[in-house]
């Protein structure tokens, strides 16, 4: 007796999977001849994006999901960068493919598209707030004063699906409604505005390339081939002491990154581009001060990724099990997608990062239990403390496995434009000889 019909279909599916997502040792290496298809491929996304800003296209843009989808996967997952130090780059554009598909899942099944603040419906023009209207730092009121409008220098259709392929926040749509927006610290002057910005790009670089100079410094961590965090040779509480060190570099890298490209961003919109200052909201709000976990992930932490989470698990998890069903799906989404592009690395599929990440929700119930009970919010000193243990402790075998599948090996600033990796090695050279002339 043959296959029934739902074995063929799983059998066929998989076929179809491995095709668009193959196992990392069948992914094919990067040459320059792929260029004009990686361009090519996202084309049709940015006629998705369009049609999705266009009144009764919603057929038409479930019928192109299929291709877009399959575009987007098959350009990042079936290929790859096949010197070690650049595997990195592997996580990077399997990070992007998956924020890019959340984007079309999105435009393709939300009927009425994908309105702006102050839209009733597609085809009319954005209804804008009074002249009083700025980014309050609370909620999404981003329409734009009408003195604010800035020209484009490419067509209108152009700009608005361009526009709504690139933001992530949703500043001026109404997917965006409810997102904390931190308050601006720099000047809304444009000159000034680009001043500060152009400041803080180099911080962040100089920030981040010394954190990943430093963390390749460590055996096996930096390594492109990968190493536990957790030295065996150690005692214990040196190794500790040693592997919360390297956890924390990591994420001081992590969140300097976040700065370093967002400042990049946001100085080329703000001067090619014409865009107004306040378009450009600080990305995080100083984390370090963070008193709870509902604040650390409602406000602190950068809200890029919120509605990729939204889309992946927030909103199913929402349709099954109500409000904790939607905070447990987005925090399992966020899971799942942070291994996924890590899983691109080559080193195999690891638990710790999803629970991690699927631990949040249960811990923010936690938050919650304790304000019925106490009557008080979390907060203040212990507050803070409850949260850097969570992170600094609790977050230790997630970076671990990062670390252990190479990703702090990866070059992340080429070492040409790097004064860290010049000056360290010299330093260390200088230090050691020191140490042997005074022994």
């Amino acid at each position: 007796m043959g296959p029934s019909l739902f074995q063929q279909f799983v059998h066929n599916s998989l076929i179809l999977f491995r095709t668009i997502i193959p196992e990392p040792q069948n992914r094919h290496p990067w040459t320059l001849s792929h260029l004009p298809y990686i361009a090519l491929s996202y084309i049709p996304f940015l006629f998705l994006a369009y049609l999705a800003r266009r009144p009764d296209t919603y057929i038409l843009r479930v019928l192109l999901f299929p291709i877009v989808s399959s575009l987007i996967l098959a350009v990042s997952f079936r290929h790859c960068w096949t010197i070690p130090s650049l595997n990195v780059y592997n996580w990077g554009q399997c990070l992007f493919a998956e924020v890019t598909l959340a984007k079309a899942i999105e435009y393709a099944f939300t009927p009425e598209g994908m309105l702006k603040v102050g839209e009733n419906g597609l085809g009319e023009d954005v209804k804008r707030l009074n002249g009083n209207a700025s980014l309050n730092g609370e909620q999404n009121g981003h329409a734009e004063p009408q003195n604010l409008e800035h020209k484009s220098y490419f067509p209108r259709w152009f700009s608005d699906a361009t526009e709504l392929m690139l933001t992530l926040r949703g500043l001026r749509f109404k997917f965006g409604n409810g997102l904390h927006i931190p308050k601006h610290t720099r000047p809304l002057e444009r000159g000034p505005f680009l001043k500060a910005t152009l400041s803080s790009l180099i911080k962040n670089f100089l920030l981040l390339d010394f954190i990943e100079s430093i963390i390749k410094l460590f055996p096996g961590v930096g390594d492109t081939s990968g190493g536990s965090m957790f030295y065996p040779a150690l005692p214990h509480p040196q190794r500790f002491i040693v592997a919360t060190f390297i956890h924390m570099l990591t994420g001081s890298a992590i969140l300097s990154g976040f700065g370093m490209v967002y400042d990049l961003i946001t100085f080329l919109a703000v001067a090619v581009f014409n865009d107004p200052p306040t378009s450009w909201p600080p990305v995080t709000e100083n984390p370090w001060s963070v008193e709870s976990l509902h604040e650390c992930w409602a406000k602190r932490w950068h809200q890029l990724l919120r509605q990729t989470f939204l889309v992946y698990g927030g909103y199913p998890g929402q349709w099954i099990g109500g409000n904790f069903g939607g905070v447990l799906g987005t925090f399992i989404a966020s899971g799942l997608f942070h291994e996924s592009a890590i899983y691109a690395l080559g080193n195999g599929f690891d638990y710790a990062p999803p629970l991690f990440f699927t631990m949040q929700a249960f811990l923010l119930v936690l938050e919650r239990l304790w304000r019925r009970f106490t009557g008080r919010r979390v907060g203040g000193w212990y507050g803070r403390l409850w949260v850097y243990f969570v992170m600094f402790v609790l977050a230790q075998p997630m970076t671990d496995s990062w670390h252990r599948r190479g990703l702090g090996g990866g070059m992340v600033i080429p070492p040409f434009i790097s004064p860290a990796k010049t000056l360290l090695p010299r330093i260390i050279l200088f230090l050691n000889a020191t140490v042997r002339v005074g022994a």
